[in-house]
Order: C-alpha cells, then structure tokens, then sequence
C-alpha cells in the first residue's frame, strides 16, 4: 500500500512538472540594435503590440548614436557576439556585413516579404549572392518642403515650372523669409539637394538606367545641366550657406524663418516635434516646362535583419514577421510619420499623404547604385559638391572628379 502511495505521489508530481511546463513556455529575451535614438518611445510602443500575441518573446530595443552605430555594429559582429534584430543601412551600407557571413538570409523564412515591391527589397537584397536579407521599414522621398502659411500670405501656389519656382523664391526672399533652408556645412545634405533637384534635369530613371550599364557617365550633359540648376538656387539659399549645419537648416524651417526646405520626407516627424503647428505641404522640383517630366529621388531608407550567429533564431523570426506585416506598416507610419515600405499603408497625416501623392519616384543616384566601392558615389558626390557650391571649382571640374573616383571601381567604367 505505502509503495503504491509513492508510486501515485511520484506520477503525480511528474505530471504536475509536465503541465508547470506546458503553460509556462520559456522566456527568450531578444536584443535588437538601432541608431534611432529618436525612435525609443515609438518602438516601445511596437513591441508592447508585438507582445500581446508572442508573451513568451522580450525584445529589448538598444539604440545608439548614428555616427556611432556602424562601428559598434561590426565590432561586435566581428568578435562574433552583437544582438539577435539588427537595424540595417540600405544598399552598399548592408552588403559588407552580409558579404562577411554575419546576416541570416531570409528566403523561404519571411513569408511576407512577397508582398513587398521588387524595387523595394532591392534595398535589402546583397548584390554579391542576391539573397535578402532584411525586411525593409521605410521609404523616404525628397521633395521640396513649402511652408504653407507663408505661401498663402503671399499669395503663392505650387509652382509648375522651373523659372515659376525661382520667381517664387525671389518673391517670399523680398518678404523677409529665407527662400530655402538649405546649407553645405554638412556634405551630406547636399546629396539630399542633388536627390531633390537633379532627377528632373538629368531624366529620372532612364539616365539611371544607362549610367549603371555604362552606357554614360558622370560628365553627361544632363548631369551638366542639373549641377547648373542646382547653383541657380545659390541667391536663395540662406547668408553664409556654407556654414550653415544641418541642424541649422531644420531650426529655419521649423520656426518658420525660411520658406522651403528641399528635404527628406522624414523630415516630418521632426518638425512635428518641434513646431506642431507647421503646416506643410510638398511639390516635386519642376522642369523647364509645366508639361516636362519630372523626378523626384527615393529611396529605402533600411531593413530588420537577423544575427546569423544569434541563439535564439526562430524567436527572432517570429519577430521579423511581424514586422513585416500590415499591422505593422500602419502603426510604424502613424507613429513616426514616415512611409511604411510594407505595401498598402495610408496617412492621415496631410503633409505626408501629400509626400505620397506628389511622388514621382526614380533611384537616389549614388545610395542605390554606386555605394558599393570605395571612394563611394556619395562621398564623391557631397564632398565635390560643396566645393562647386563654395565657389573653388566649376562644375566641369566637379564632375570630372566624380568620374574619375567611381572609375576606379566600377567596372561598366573600365570598358
């Protein structure tokens, strides 16, 4: 009788530990790497969704400084350790860490990712082996950014040709306001202008196009053309322009000192924050005629991808789904007023539903095509640039430069 109570207390505590088990799945804690420092409440608010369908997944969001991130990034890939969800750069910036074995490839694991544009995992898919490696979260677009106040107390609308815009620019200019916000302290930024300004001189993607073929080069016309449009808007631009920061730039527009600013469409949710009364609208950069093509740069601004040496992988996944999702494409939109790369997000924000509606897309020249060698299409372009702007070369010369940089690796150049 007493063994036969032992046997039925050991079976029932077994069974007791077997159900414990069952209902208490084990806790994984993912780490997931940003450089959006901005970005942390947002997020927060994303994995709180994320948790009330996976309680059993913790994902701790860890961001870093973005003139920082990069290095902390591949140092820690290189020492083989670095978080499970890795906020990747687009383009060439992703390629060397999925070139180095540190991604995990996502085919066949994120089912969602064929609902996503071809063009738009382009800026997740490495070059080399032409695999994907990361869900994408946001497309930005460069338009002219207007301050809608000043232009209907001027008397303004959107202008529909090129001479129209340098009218309107002179005319808020005789008003007090700066016409564009736009400096060159920052080189950077001037890729920006160059992504606002150039397309619709140069032709957009069939230029593109050609130029990735080496069919043309650098010192086409049409790029003569669009460097001699940019420089037309040097009268405009604010006093001392070259030493204006990008910071600078932001605080002009914001506190309505200037009337334009060429810009990013992420722009949006910072001037939210800092002047919630703004009213902005957006037009694309205009061409000789009011019947002429015009372009307008975009581009996918970064993807999620997963640590190919993290240990939890499958929880990870689970994550990358959801942020590949609809679900997730609205709220990241409605939260950090940007354009969700998931497909078929709507704003309610006009000035970003304007963004949207006043798109005319074509490649941002050198982050999607030529970032992939060194000395990169972009620092070429931001660092010649700012020299044509600051009056040391002209823009023959700039752009000789530019060729004779990205030659040294590009390989349709070489023919």
């Amino acid at each position: 009788m007493k063994k036969c109570f032992i046997l039925l207390l050991t079976l029932a505590l077994v069974l007791g530990m077997v159900i414990t088990g069952m209902a208490a799945p084990k806790k994984v804690t993912l780490t997931f790497w940003s450089w959006r420092t901005e970005d942390i409440e947002a997020y927060e608010t994303f994995i709180t969704q994320f948790n009330r369908k996976h309680p059993e997944i913790t994902v701790e969001f860890i961001p870093y400084k973005n003139t920082e991130y990069n290095t902390i990034l591949s140092t820690s890939l290189q020492g083989g350790s670095g978080p499970d969800i890795i906020q990747l750069r687009a383009y060439g910036g992703m390629d060397p860490l999925a070139n180095a074995g540190y991604l995990l490839p996502l085919e066949g694991k994120v089912q969602e990712l064929k609902n996503f544009a071809s063009d738009v995992l382009l800026g997740a898919t490495c070059r080399r082996d032409g695999k994907i490696y990361g869900v994408p979260f946001a497309i930005q677009s460069i338009q002219v950014l207007y301050n809608k106040k000043i232009f209907a107390a001027q008397g303004l609308s959107e202008p529909k040709t090129w001479s129209e815009l340098l009218k309107t620019a002179e005319k808020v200019k005789k008003a007090g306001y700066v016409a564009f916000a736009n400096g060159t302290k920052d080189a950077w930024t001037l890729e920006t202008l160059f992504g606002g300004v150039a397309p619709t001189f140069y032709g957009g993607s069939d230029f593109y196009d050609k130029v990735i073929k080496g069919e043309t080069n650098f010192e086409d016309s049409k790029l003569q053309n669009a460097l001699k449009k940019m420089v037309e808007l040097k009268p405009y631009l604010p006093d001392n322009f070259t030493g204006v920061s990008y910071t600078d730039m932001q605080m002009m527009f914001a506190q309505e000192v200037a009337a334009m600013f060429i810009a990013g469409s992420y722009e949006l949710g910072t001037m939210a924050q800092m002047n919630p009364n703004l009213e902005i609208g957006a037009f694309v950069v205009p061409g000789e005629t009011a019947t002429a093509p015009k372009y307008n740069s975009t581009y996918v601004d970064g993807s999620y991808g997963i640590n190919a040496a993290g240990k939890h992988q499958a929880e990870a996944l689970a994550f990358l789904r959801f942020l590949a999702t609809k679900e997730y494409g609205q709220m990241f939109t409605d939260h950090l007023q940007q354009i969700s790369a998931v497909p078929g997000i709507t704003s309610k924000n006009p000035a970003l539903s304007g963004i949207i509606g006043a798109m005319k897309p074509t490649p941002f020249l050198m982050l999607t095509g030529f970032r992939y060698g060194t000395p990169s299409g972009s620092t070429l372009l931001q660092n010649e640039l700012q020299a044509l702007f600051a009056g040391a070369q002209t823009i023959e010369k700039t752009l000789k430069n530019i060729q004779i940089g990205v030659a040294t690796w590009y390989e349709p150049f070489k023919k």
